[in-house]
């Protein structure tokens, strides 16, 4: 019996095999839940080929955040497979990689910048008020960020988005909270995924954790981060809300 066991949740955001999404989905599926997942446009149909991979095959909904009528009808694309959710995990960010990182911060046009925020942050909000509905009895909701409380080198923008997100989630805590809606992030170390490749320079934040993290990095292990989320997700965080936990071999926390 798992930690998970006959809870529905919704993992948003998964694209390749590789990424945080699909990993949390399969520890979550291990720990016994009944699981989600969703993409929009080009990426949907690499999702539905990914989606075989998984220990069961999960439904694939079609949810583009930043589309209002794909949000409007995400509660009844849901409950076509489950009537209601426990849990759903933010796993979408997007920032454009051309002009938004690897040193163009001072250049950065707004309409990038605006989709960056949008897509990476808002969309926190845009999902959390979608699938509020299909959580009367309570749940949780995790997302993803990489530490936005100093800045990075290349990351530029999507540090900026990044802090949106985390303040995001605190305000979502506050106002969710009376429905019984835990809402929490998990900031991961740098791993090799579909969105670190787009990121000009991601290799000088990578080498940071092999001499500062006490625990040791892993950057193609994404379980580790999977684990975390679907802990959150769990019961055993009950009065847990607007916490950002560090699942980096301990790098935060770190001087030098």
């Amino acid at each position: 019996m798992g930690i998970l066991d006959g809870k529905n949740i919704l993992v948003a955001g998964v694209t390749m095999d590789s990424s945080i999404g699909f990993a949390t989905a399969r520890v979550a599926q291990e720990q016994g839940a009944n699981v989600l997942i969703s993409n929009f446009g080009r990426a949907l149909g690499i999702t539905r080929r990914i989606a075989k991979r998984l220990p069961t095959e999960p439904p694939v909904l079609e949810l583009d955040v930043t589309d209002q009528d794909h949000l409007d009808g995400l509660a009844d694309q849901v409950r076509e497979f489950v009537p209601h959710l426990d849990g759903v995990v933010h796993s979408i960010a997007y920032g454009n990689p051309e002009t938004l990182l690897g040193g163009r911060f001072l250049d950065g046009p707004w309409d990038d910048v605006a989709q960056a925020v949008q897509v990476s942050a808002y969309s926190l909000k845009s999902l959390a008020t979608a699938t509020r509905p299909l959580m009367g009895e309570g749940g949780s909701i995790v997302g993803l960020t990489f530490d936005a409380t100093v800045a990075w080198p290349a990351y530029d923008w999507m540090g900026v988005a990044k802090a949106g997100l985390e303040s995001c989630s605190r305000y979502l805590a506050r106002d969710l909270g009376p429905d019984g809606i835990r809402v929490n992030l998990v900031s991961a170390g740098p791993l090799k995924t579909l969105a670190a490749k787009a990121i000009p320079g991601f290799g000088d934040l990578e080498a940071m954790w092999e001499t500062r993290a006490p625990l040791g990095w892993d950057n193609a292990d994404q379980i580790p981060t999977a684990k975390a989320v679907c802990a959150l997700l769990s019961d055993f965080f009950p009065a847990t809300t607007g916490e950002i936990v560090h699942v980096d071999g301990g790098f935060h926390a770190m001087g030098a």
